[in-house]
């Protein structure tokens, strides 16, 4: 997997100066763009449109420096269709405009070329089972959130805390089936997986129950799943525990993720300090 990647950077690399689509990219290191996106995000830690736009920024701003062709041309050359939304995106990445840069021969930012390898640490493994499970439903309150990467999403916090017990011990009783108990389901999150990008979360229960009146439902259709377990510090554990999924077991399994909601269940010790964690991730075999 990790040389099928550092194979599509490379097809990004020799195509900076035309028009690169994602699904293009995906077919160069052979998987699906759904998986594509997301692995390129939890290894490089941006998303990949923003990597592209940030390497060519970062040759266009060589070129700005040298002086060769006009400020227009070498926005043509990059995908912009305006001077004006080029100085615009050239400032945004270096802080200084191009007209600017190339009359003081400013400083600009570099961002540097990625590929990617293997670094084996060797002291710890990742505690998994692959499920095959019929359709099933969701049920519980749903809100729309912003995706936060690092600490508590307080959006979650208030929107949990504002549903009461009496909410959350209807909502706990009408769980069913495996996987037990209330969960955080998080769905239709943004391809790029970027900070501060919207999602739908639900906190509920997998149920075959009439769903009441006050509550919303989210079918799943059959599929495969990758369960994952892990247990550590409140909230970073669980954080990690998405992070290690896509940068360690994905690039080191046969299998990559497809569509659908990802389900989470925690179990907090009573001061909240740790918890034990089961993270459910639709998968599919890789067909390379």
């Amino acid at each position: 997997m990790l040389e099928r990647l550092n194979q599509a950077m490379e097809y990004i690399e020799d195509r900076l100066d035309q028009r690169i689509e994602a699904a293009d990219v995906a077919r160069t290191a052979l998987t699906s763009e759904y998986h594509l996106r997301r692995l390129f995000s939890a290894l490089a830690g941006m998303p990949l449109s923003e990597y592209i736009r940030r390497r060519r920024l970062t040759i266009a701003g060589a070129e700005v420096l040298a002086g060769d062709r006009t400020l227009l041309e070498i926005a043509v050359r990059y995908g912009y269709t305006s001077g004006e939304a080029f100085a615009r995106a050239f400032r945004a990445m270096h802080g200084v405009g191009p007209g600017e840069a190339r009359r003081t021969g400013a400083a600009l930012e570099s961002q540097p070329r990625l590929s990617f390898r293997l670094t084996v640490e060797g002291n710890s493994s990742m505690r998994y089972r692959i499920v095959e499970k019929d359709e099933f439903r969701v049920v519980g309150r749903k809100v729309r959130v912003p995706l936060v990467h690092e600490g508590m999403n307080p959006a979650i916090a208030d929107f949990i805390r504002g549903l009461g017990q009496e909410t959350l011990r209807r909502i706990e009783e009408l769980s069913d089936q495996e996987p037990q108990g209330i969960l955080g389901v998080s769905d239709n999150l943004d391809p790029s997986r970027a900070e501060g990008t919207e999602l739908d979360y639900y906190h509920g229960v997998v149920s075959g129950a009439p769903v009441p009146d006050d509550m919303e439902a989210l079918t799943v259709p059959a599929g495969t799943w990758a369960v994952f377990e892990n247990s550590g510090p409140f909230p970073q554990a669980l954080q990690y525990l998405w992070r290690d999924v896509f940068t360690q077991w994905f690039p080191s399994n046969p299998y990559r993720s497809r569509p659908g909601p990802e389900l989470l269940r925690t179990r907090l010790t009573p001061d909240a300090a740790q918890a034990d964690a089961e993270l459910w991730i639709p998968v599919e075999r890789d067909p390379a």
